[in-house]
């Protein structure tokens, strides 16, 4: 497979997909540059051989042209923090933008508008009614599919060599992620210097463990967790169960949990995984008490001056009450298991970090982490919340790696073979 420090870029023009999906306010102000900054050393190497840029990215999850979603509103901030002068293109496809693509020289960079504004992009159909007929879907998905590879087929005739570098989208089969590697020899096809780290990351924890192996997994529920925990069942030495889907596992025990958020269809399911965990031989971390309130406003991510807030055991948690963090003898529990580990996965918060008084259960998790990781540790930290949070604290630099992937780390985690992968390495 070729490599981006290996392949020189001169007189090349080269398409790259990077991920530029920024958060930003209701003035088009980007408020976090994270993933501007990572695709950065990629699109300078290209420059600096003499190679010229064509970049694409979606923005949010647009159904069809919606202005809030033009990049015409960020060009300039993303061309600022690159320190790249931007060209732009109104449009993906077209007469235009396969101009401005044909003129570009070595040193150039042009940046395409929104991906996602055409349904081809991700190859699903969009304006079908929920009870559409079957042969209606079908011929609706079939059109779509061919529109999917057209699209891809002229983004792929404005270059000679496509670069992905988007992991946080590696999990989608759509035309600029995957579909287009189709139209260039193994050759001309690679990964930029992000992706290469992000995969390097997942096969490391995955694939070269270092024992003992601790996964942490937070997140409010176990169905959305399913696949992850029963894959780290068959990997992992400890798994520390956290956040919201705490609640569901405390119940299925027969634990009292107040009004904390649960699910109940999942009872079942919580107790299969910790048979599944003892079959194993894997030790299955739960908290043993928990950060309530009798108030909270999740609207604001507030607390109300006459919430009462205190800990108590997580199996006695009285009505009217939620768990909101876990409390001082769990985190001591967590942080014990993970500072012995030699591989540490990380995904999702302890609590609801985002407001600070139910803050100190993620932190500690994190400070732990960090530990484990200068004591030898090979840390990954993924998933939106968990990269807030060791952001927040500022301890990104005190873990092995932090992936800019959520669900493409998570399908990763999963076992599952991700699209934009498999296109570069076939």
């Amino acid at each position: 497979m070729q490599t981006i420090d290996n392949f020189n870029f001169k007189d090349q023009k080269v398409f790259v997909r990077v991920d530029f999906n920024v958060p930003f306010d209701e003035n088009f102000k980007i408020t976090d540059y994270n993933r501007v900054s990572a695709a950065a050393p990629t699109l300078k190497k290209i420059l600096a051989d003499g190679g010229s840029l064509i970049i694409s990215s979606h923005l949010g999850k647009p159904k069809g042209v919606e202005d809030r979603y033009s990049f015409k509103h960020l060009i300039g901030q993303i061309s600022d923090k690159l320190g790249i002068t931007l060209k732009f293109a109104p449009d993906c496809l077209g007469k235009e933008t396969a101009e401005i693509a044909a003129t570009l020289k070595p040193g150039e960079a042009l940046l395409l508008e929104n991906s996602r504004f055409y349904a081809a992009e991700e190859g699903k159909p969009r304006g079908l009614a929920k009870d559409a007929p079957e042969d209606e879907i079908k011929a609706a998905k079939k059109i779509v599919k061919a529109e999917q590879k057209e699209m891809a087929k002229t983004l792929a005739s404005y270059a000679t060599v496509y670069v992905n570098d988007a992991f946080g989208t590696a999990h989608r089969a759509h035309a600029t992620t995957a579909v287009m590697a189709d139209f260039f020899d193994a050759d001309h096809k690679l990964f930029g210097y992000l992706m290469n780290r992000e995969v390097d990351a997942v096969e490391k924890v995955l694939n070269d463990i270092k024992r003992p192996f601790t996964a942490i997994m937070g997140g409010s529920k176990v169905s959305s967790k399913i696949e992850i925990i029963e894959n780290l069942l068959t990997k992992v030495d400890n798994l520390i169960i956290a956040g919201g889907m705490t609640y569901t596992f405390t119940k299925a025990q027969g634990g009292k949990i107040g009004n904390s958020i649960v699910e109940d269809d999942k009872l079942d399911l919580a107790l299969e995984l910790i048979e599944k965990a003892k079959a194993n031989k894997v030790n299955l971390v739960l908290a043993v008490d928990a950060k309530i309130t009798d108030k909270f406003d999740f609207g604001k991510m507030s607390l109300p001056s006459d919430a009462r807030v205190q800990f108590v055991a997580v199996d006695k948690i009285p009505d009217g009450f939620e768990g909101m963090d876990i409390g001082p003898e769990s985190e001591k529990l967590f942080a014990d298991v993970i500072r012995k580990s030699k591989t540490v996965l990380w995904n999702g918060p302890t609590g609801v970090f985002e407001n600070d008084t139910f803050a100190h259960g993620t932190q500690a998790v994190g400070e732990a982490v960090v530990e484990a990781t200068a004591n030898g540790a090979f840390s990954l930290v993924g998933g939106g919340d968990s990269v807030a949070a060791v952001n927040k604290y500022g301890l990104a630099d005190g873990v092995s790696y932090v992936s800019t992937g959520g669900g493409a780390l998570l399908e990763a985690i999963e076992g599952k073979e991700l699209p934009g992968i498999k296109a570069i390495k076939g």
